[in-house]
């Protein structure tokens, strides 16, 4: 608190006025000020009204998105099943024409070992024919 010096008839007039003017001047400043904050204090009033209806749709759209990707996960399961019920039956489908042909190339295997083995004998005795040829030649040649 400000202490005012005595005159004549009471406390310094300049002094007292100067104070008062300043106790105006701060009060007008506070004054201000709560004007300025009031306003400060609508517009973020404003703008939480704003946020929290911008929350209200994010927590909607999330709703929704999980709702959809809920939905998305069913749908690619369904899929999923379906794929792997045709893999299965093109699997079978698959392995049995894959035996069929492994028993058709076992069969031509089979064959053509067949065919060697009767291609050689016939080599073999064709050969054995040669040589008895080859053979009486010598004998013929010696004499």
């Amino acid at each position: 608190m400000e202490k005012f010096s005595y005159e004549a008839n009471g406390y310094n007039r300049k002094e007292v006025n100067d104070f008062v003017n300043d106790v105006i001047t701060q009060t007008e400043g506070i004054i201000k000020k709560c004007k300025e904050q009031k306003v400060e204090i609508g517009k973020l009033k404003e703008e939480l009204d704003h946020y929290r209806k911008m929350e209200n749709s994010l927590k909607d759209a999330v709703m929704r998105a999980e709702v959809a990707g809920d939905n998305i996960k069913r749908m690619a399961r369904e899929e999923a099943n379906i794929l792997i019920a045709d893999a299965k039956s093109n699997s079978s489908r698959i392995v049995n024409e894959a035996l069929l042909k492994a028993e058709k190339i076992e069969v031509k295997a089979d064959t053509l070992e067949y065919n060697i083995k009767v291609l050689k004998r016939k080599l073999k005795l064709i050969i054995e024919q040669q040589m008895a040829v080859v053979e009486e030649i010598e004998v013929l040649n010696l004499e």
